[in-house]
């Protein structure tokens, strides 16, 4: 049976935040037109994240295990068992995020917010000018790279494995269940 998992709200965000980062990561560099559009980019992946996190702990309704971090960020001690399991070809199909999918979920969500109030930062009269800002939230904008990529291989990987399409179930929501 098909369920709703991620509200059309919960996608859109994903949807937004998803877009604006990429359009900031490749608006940052030089003098190309997109770049007078880099902070607004950045300022609307800000919101997205914020939205989101505020989501991860105030959802309700009968969502709110797919929504809330509470729902689907485990401890250590389940990630690593679910990583064992994994690398043994043994891991546990899930409705929403799998244990390593939640992680991702955080680290994606924290470097959006570090890398939005660093570079809100740098325009600030307190810290304009400061050079190990601007390295920070170049950094942090670098690290977008690897965690995309590992987020997708996830994706990629988990929709292989479980013969289902994650792609597909983040456009309209429904996973088998």
């Amino acid at each position: 049976m098909m369920k709703i998992i991620w509200s059309p709200w919960l996608r859109l965000i994903h949807g937004l935040l998803a877009a604006s980062t990429i359009l900031a990561f490749v608006s940052h560099e030089g003098t190309s037109r997109l770049h007078a559009w880099h902070e607004c980019f950045g300022y609307v992946a800000l919101c997205m994240a914020a939205c989101r996190i505020w989501l991860g702990f105030t959802a309700n309704g009968p969502l709110k295990n797919y929504w809330r971090f509470s729902g689907f960020v485990l401890g250590l001690r389940a990630t690593l068992r679910y990583t064992n399991n994994l690398i043994h070809l043994r891991e546990a199909r899930h409705i929403g995020h799998n244990p390593l999918g939640a992680w991702m979920v955080v680290a994606l969500l924290a470097n959006s917010v570090l890398c939005g109030l660093t570079g809100w930062l740098f325009t600030t009269d307190m810290f304009w000018g400061y050079a190990w800002l601007e390295k920070l939230h170049g950094a942090l904008g670098e690290a977008f790279v690897p965690l995309v990529v590992l987020h997708l291989l996830g994706v990629a990987y988990s929709s292989y494995r479980h013969k289902e399409s994650l792609i597909a179930a983040m456009i309209h929501g429904k996973k088998l269940t």
